[in-house]
Parts: C-alpha cells; sequence; structure tokens
C-alpha cells in the first residue's frame, strides 16, 4: 500500500520524511527508475529521503543541516550563539540536481526536513525553520547556481496560523502568535543539564506524536539572556535577511474560482483575508491527536524567474479523513501525500518538474 501511493503520482521527485526500514523501500524505488539520498541525525532510527528519477536528474552535491549545532548569532559563547532551546537530532537535507533533458545549465535545489514535534516548543520550530531555509540559500549561493528554484517541502510540525509559518512566507507577526511562543522561550535540560527534571514522563524518541497534543513542557527551565534565544525582533530580524517561502498550495488553490465542496486551512480557522496559508490544505494529518496541517511544498525562486504552479494533488476531503490514518483507499500514513508540479520560463525555454511530498513512510 505504501509503494503504490509513493509511486502512484509518477513523481519527478520524492521527499520523504521518518523513514526506516531502508532494505524495503530502496528496491522498491530503484525498480520505478529513482536513484536516492538519505539523511539522518545523530542516533536517530529513521531519516529524510530524496528520491529523483535517474533519466531526469544527476545528484551534484550534497548537504545535511544539523539544527543542533547551526548558529544564529555571532555574540556569545558557543550554546549562546546556537541560541537553541532543546537538543532534537532534527535535520534538513539538501541536495543538487542537475537537469539530464534541459542541459547542464538547469537544475535545482532539492530540501526536506522533519521539524521538532513538540507542540509547545514554539521558538524551536521557528528557529530550525529559519536555520533551513538560511543554509538552502547559502546551499544555492556557494554552488553558484542562483538561478536554479529551491524546493522545500517535508514535515514542518505547525499550522499555517503558527508564527513560523508566517515568518517563512514574510506576513507580519500577530499579538496571538507572540502569546503562543512567549512561553516556549525555555531551555531544556538536553542543553543545560542542571534545568530540573521533572518527573512527568518526558517526550522523545519513540514516542513522537504519540502523546497529549496539550502536554505541558517539563524538564526545562526559563531562558536567560546568556542562552542566546532569538528574541522576538530578533526573530523578525533573522527571517527578514533569508528570501520569504512562496507555498504550492496556498498559491495554487488561491487561483482557482471554484473550490466546489473542497474546504481549505481558511475553512475551518479564520486567518484574515491578508494573511497567506488560507488556502493549505484543510488537514495533512489526521489521527486521535493530531488533526491539522503541517506539511507543505514550499519554493524560493530564481533570482531571474518565479514559479507558476502548474498542477497539484487534490487535497482529501475531510469526510475521507473521519476514520483516521493511516487507512486503506485513502493514505498508508498519518499524513497525505502532497504533489506539485512546477515551471519556471526565460526566454524560449520552460523548465518543469513535479515532485511529491510524503511524510511517514516507517514499515
Amino acid at each position: 500500500m505504501l509503494y503504490r501511493e509513493l509511486l502512484s503520482t509518477q513523481a519527478d521527485i520524492l521527499c520523504l520524511q521518518e523513514v526506516d526500514r531502508l532494505e524495503k523501500i530502496i528496491p522498491a524505488l530503484n525498480k520505478a527508475g529513482y536513484a536516492h539520498h538519505y539523511a539522518a541525525g545523530p542516533g536517530k532510527k529513521h531519516g529524510c529521503l530524496i528520491a529523483f528519477k535517474k533519466q531526469l536528474y544527476t545528484m551534484i552535491s550534497a548537504k545535511t543541516i544539523l539544527y543542533d549545532v547551526e548558529e544564529v548569532r555571532s555574540d556569545g559563547d558557543d550554546a549562546a550563539r546556537r541560541g537553541k532551546s532543546f537538543e532534537t537530532k532534527n535535520i534538513g537535507s539538501l541536495v543538487s540536481l542537475q537537469s539530464n533533458t534541459a542541459g547542464k545549465a538547469e537544475g535545482l535545489i532539492v530540501a526536506t526536513t522533519h521539524l521538532f514535534w513538540h507542540p509547545r516548543y514554539t521558538y524551536e520550530r521557528a528557529r530550525q525553520a529559519g536555520i533551513l531555509v538560511r543554509e538552502t540559500n547559502n546551499f544555492r549561493k556557494e554552488l553558484d547556481v542562483e538561478h536554479w528554484p529551491c524546493i522545500i517541502g517535508g514535515d514542518f510540525n505547525f499550522a499555517p496560523d503558527d508564527i513560523a509559518y508566517s515568518l517563512l512566507v514574510g506576513d507580519s507577526i500577530l499579538s496571538e502568535q507572540k502569546d503562543v511562543i512567549t512561553p516556549s522561550y525555555v531551555v531544556h535540560m538536553s542543553v543545560d543539564p542542571s534545568a530540573v527534571p521533572d518527573p512527568r514522563p518526558e517526550a522523545g524518541e519513540g514516542n513522537e506524536e504519540s502523546g497529549d497534543p496539550d502536554k505541558v513542557i517539563t524538564s526545562a527551565r526559563a531562558a536567560t539572556p546568556s542562552d542566546g534565544l532569538l528574541s522576538l525582533t530578533e526573530l523578525s530580524n533573522f527571517f527578514a535577511r533569508i528570501p520569504s517561502l512562496r507555498s504550492a498550495y496556498d498559491v495554487g488553490l488561491a487561483r482557482i474560482k471554484n473550490l466546489g465542496d473542497l474546504q481549505t486551512f481558511g475553512s475551518r480557522v479564520n486567518l484574515g483575508s491578508d494573511r497567506r496559508g488560507r488556502y493549505e490544505p484543510e488537514y495533512t494529518s489526521y489521527t486521535h491527536y493530531w488533526k491539522t496541517t503541517l506539511d507543505y511544498i514550499f519554493v524560493l525562486d530564481p533570482i531571474d524567474r518565479e514559479s507558476n504552479v502548474v498542477a497539484l494533488l487534490s487535497p482529501h476531503r475531510t469526510k475521507d479523513l473521519e476514520h483516521g490514518l493511516p487507512q486503506t483507499g485513502v493514505s498508508s500514513s498519518d499524513h497525505v501525500s502532497l504533489a506539485a508540479e512546477f515551471c519556471w520560463s526565460r526566454d524560449k525555454l520552460t523548465y518543469k518538474v513535479n515532485l511529491s511530498i510524503e511524510a511517514e513512510t516507517e514499515s
């Protein structure tokens, strides 16, 4: 069921998260004509996988972003320069793919990630999201291919009304978002072992997304200036220095005049007509604990072209998800698949790519 769903869109590129059982999935991808790159965080039992059709692309280089060691400021000691609140072992995985059909001058950067899952660590997720975009853009610059588009897809573990989404797409920060992120300015004992442990069960490796989403922060202390966490002003400035992203679904569905009975995130959450994110799928995860939108396909356009969303895989209707996920005939994972086709035009050249993202692929 999983492999059938993965291959059903016949995507040029696949971005997969929480991938394990490589001995099973790699042969299936190879048989279907895909090459791949796999990366995982230190000690993680699952990781991120980018697969691409060998006939269409050749991988030129790859990079793994270790969020735990990336710096977000230039002042202070090592820990302060990193400005993190939790040692999460999450990563971003990047590859540069040269086109085999449009000439060696054409290609794209593909990035995928699975950001920290704990619902209360809003700051840490925003920090990781900013690092991902910064390093993806730097990767493109280092390769001297700023005329290549960047596709960034994955499980971001935040909804379109989250502060991290707003920062990524260039929207202003709302007062409600400030209220949500403020309690997450803490330092977990994974960063500072002297933080007083809490006797209650701790969230960690092995029970991701299986606990109560309203679970409070435990085993942590309040952050101090010496910890280096970016203030709200510093966080806004951090994102202002990196390019804003465009979401395939938010852009693509917004252009459809009549969506019929298709509901979007904005159908159930009032974002306001001037806010981005209203046209994201209504749900991308639907389980006992999680019923929300967490997964996205973002694009960072080349310096000389703007992307055009040509086609999208239609989101599921809520009635089809009500029995929960995974579900035979609906989704092989507790996250649904997303897929988009893009094109970039310059002069007489039109360059197309279609991409699919699938989260939670354990088998």
